[in-house]
């Protein structure tokens, strides 16, 4: 089965709230034909079918709830994650999804872990790059890693649309453009200097857009590591095998052949980021993923989802990657 990990859906009351508590960013999600609308939902269906996709794991991402205020977290997601268990109550075999969790507040987060995953039957978690402007590999974050590997759980990790903290993204206007995958790039490293694929094993991190610019970086990552990371206790081209990285790279087949290349093809997840990329995009989302891998290795990546959401009953993650060594 085809299972795309990376597509998004918020409902209208969803965004509502988020801005009655001061979200200022939600303007792009409204009436970009992702509500959980008849009339968004059959033509999201028929886009999938047109492409080939058979199940679509649904996240909130970017708009996580995630405010200062615990009650207001806490009631955004328990929102979002009621919203989604419906969803997936109508339509089983077509649509699962990732819960959204109130961070930063941990004790109310693990309680809302534990309702989606065992009460909703969502999938896994899905969160952002940052957390109001903290790394989520920050150690703070650690009793949520301890939660998930404890079940061997899913985490998704999503840009957070910040421009990577950085004002000479946020001067030229390219969020998403260039600040997207440069906060994918930045978190996986994060996630490798805090060794969180080693000392989680059973946690399955799925990182967006190919984990951004890292396949191009790995070896220089090996060079530097002692003299900038001296923590790590593995090299990054081994380390960037222990997690996952879904497909989203808008149809470019020499950075898919790169992903490929430094983490194995065993390490890629379909996904397609809809409803950013919608209708003939979404199709291509299927079709360069054969073009760029060979016929057996492109199935493989296409049906990752399925498993991963599935694993073998007694899975061993780690230093599973063909091209890191």
């Amino acid at each position: 089965m085809r299972t795309d990990v990376h597509a998004h859906l918020w409902t209208e009351d969803y965004l509502t709230l988020l801005e009655s508590f001061g979200r200022q960013d939600t303007a792009v999600q409204h009436g970009m034909g992702a509500t959980d609308s008849t009339h968004d939902l059959q033509a999201r269906f028929a886009m999938n079918a047109a492409a080939g996709i058979d199940h679509q794991i649904l996240s909130v991402s970017p708009q996580s709830p995630y405010f200062p205020d615990a009650e207001q977290a806490v009631r955004a997601a328990r929102l979002a994650n009621d919203h989604y268990a419906d969803l997936i109550r109508a339509w089983p075999t077509r649509l699962s999804a990732f819960a959204a969790l109130p961070l930063p507040h941990l004790d109310q987060s693990l309680a809302e872990l534990a309702r989606a995953l065992d009460e909703l039957g969502l999938a896994g978690v899905a969160v952002t790059t940052d957390v109001l402007g903290r790394s989520i590999a920050d150690p703070a974050f650690t009793v949520l890693f301890e939660e998930l590997d404890r079940r061997g759980g899913v985490l998704s990790v999503h840009p957070s649309g910040h421009d990577a903290g950085s004002p000479l993204i946020a001067a030229t206007g390219t969020r998403w453009m260039i600040g997207a995958p440069v906060e994918d790039t930045v978190c996986a490293m994060h996630f490798m200097i805090e060794g969180i694929p080693n000392r989680f094993p059973r946690l399955r991190v799925v990182h967006s857009h190919l984990g951004g610019a890292l396949p191009m970086l790995l070896s220089r990552a090996d060079a530097l590591m002692r003299r900038e990371a001296p923590r790590m206790t593995e090299k990054p081209t081994v380390t960037a095998t222990r997690m996952w990285y879904d497909t989203v790279a808008h149809g470019h087949v020499p950075a898919l052949r790169a992903a490929a290349g430094s983490y194995g093809a065993d390490r890629l997840v379909f996904g397609t980021d809809f409803p950013y990329q919608s209708g003939e995009r979404l199709r291509r989302a299927v079709s360069f993923i054969k073009e760029a891998l060979p016929p057996d290795e492109a199935e493989q990546v296409l049906t990752a989802g399925t498993r991963l959401l599935h694993p073998h009953p007694h899975p061993h993650e780690g230093g599973g990657g063909g091209g890191g060594g």
